[in-house]
């Protein structure tokens, strides 16, 4: 069986400042180490858990088993008030969102997220999604490939890798991809396809997206004093939470009414700066060190 470690475990559950009788909400099940420390910290409260990879659930199933407070939903995210609606949940008490990509996810070679190996373009976090890599790569246009890599790889030569795509169409396997960038990148630090795999990825998913919409309606769906934490992999998420948590906790009192007192948003952030990983963590799992975590609480 293929092993997923929690990052940031202890930090999470901290942050998510958990009340015994509360409802709460993991909305990235992945292999439920999250999960099962919020359902150690609970007594007559619940939890739900979303993940949309049918591997991902199965596991979890196992590793919970000794619990009976919780229910798994296997859907993304992004359905989050539509599937607590459905079981008559209108607010919650904590959200914690782990937006990195599951081990189960990378190590499996078929899935098509890694470029170490020659396997099927797919990139697919749910199975049940029509469109993979393979169709982005070969039917979108020199300047849709262009703006991903640039926009969600932040991709310096984007363009140059676009465009030596639509020349060696089709691209059948990660190989014929990294064959592409191998030539393009030939001089750039580290591994030359690892920018366009994410961008691809992002793609794919809808992931930048679908975050916005689940920050959202987390807002709405928390009760006074319920937390989000969000741990994010990389620059483009932590920018997006970052500047969601600042909107969300920013004055909404007009200047010109300074006499009068000042009201906010319905936000307050609780991490000031981001939380790292330990370096003790950061040693024993490479996968932690891209990691952030920030926190905030309904007013």
């Amino acid at each position: 069986m293929m092993k997923h470690e929690t990052v940031l475990l202890n930090e999470a559950i901290q942050y998510l400042n958990i009340k015994p009788d509360g409802i709460y909400v993991d909305a990235t099940l992945g292999g439920a180490g999250h999960s099962e420390l919020i359902l150690k910290n609970l007594t007559t409260g619940f939890l739900y858990a979303f993940d949309q990879d049918e591997y991902a659930i199965k596991v979890a199933k196992e590793r919970l088993k000794n619990f009976n407070n919780f229910e798994i939903i296997h859907s993304n995210f992004s359905q989050l008030k539509v599937e607590l609606n459905k079981r008559n949940i209108l607010h919650i008490d904590g959200i914690l969102m782990d937006l990195g990509m599951s081990s189960f996810q990378i190590d499996d070679v078929d899935r098509g997220f890694t470029y170490l190996k020659d396997t099927a373009l797919d990139m697919r976090m749910d199975q049940r999604r029509k469109k993979t890599a393979k169709e982005v790569l070969n039917t979108y246009s020199l300047k849709e490939l262009t703006d991903i890599f640039y926009q969600y790889g932040e991709e310096k030569n984007s363009y140059r890798i676009a465009n030596m795509i639509i020349k060696n169409r089709p691209i059948d396997s990660t190989k014929d991809l990294v064959r592409i960038t191998d030539i393009v990148n030939k001089d750039q630090k580290g591994h030359s396809a690892k920018r366009v795999f994410q961008a691809l990825r992002i793609e794919v998913n809808d992931e930048l997206d679908v975050l916005k919409s689940l920050l959202n309606q987390s807002v709405e769906l928390l009760n006074p004093g319920g937390r989000i934490v969000a741990l994010t992999f990389h620059s483009l998420e932590d920018r997006i939470v970052k500047h969601f948590f600042k909107e969300q906790s920013a004055s909404i009192t007009p200047k010109e009414l300074f006499f009068v007192k000042e009201e906010f948003g319905p936000l307050k952030v609780v991490t000031n700066k981001p939380i790292y990983p330990s370096e003790e963590e950061m040693n024993h799992n490479g996968r932690s060190k891209s990691a952030k975590l920030r926190a905030a609480e309904r007013r």
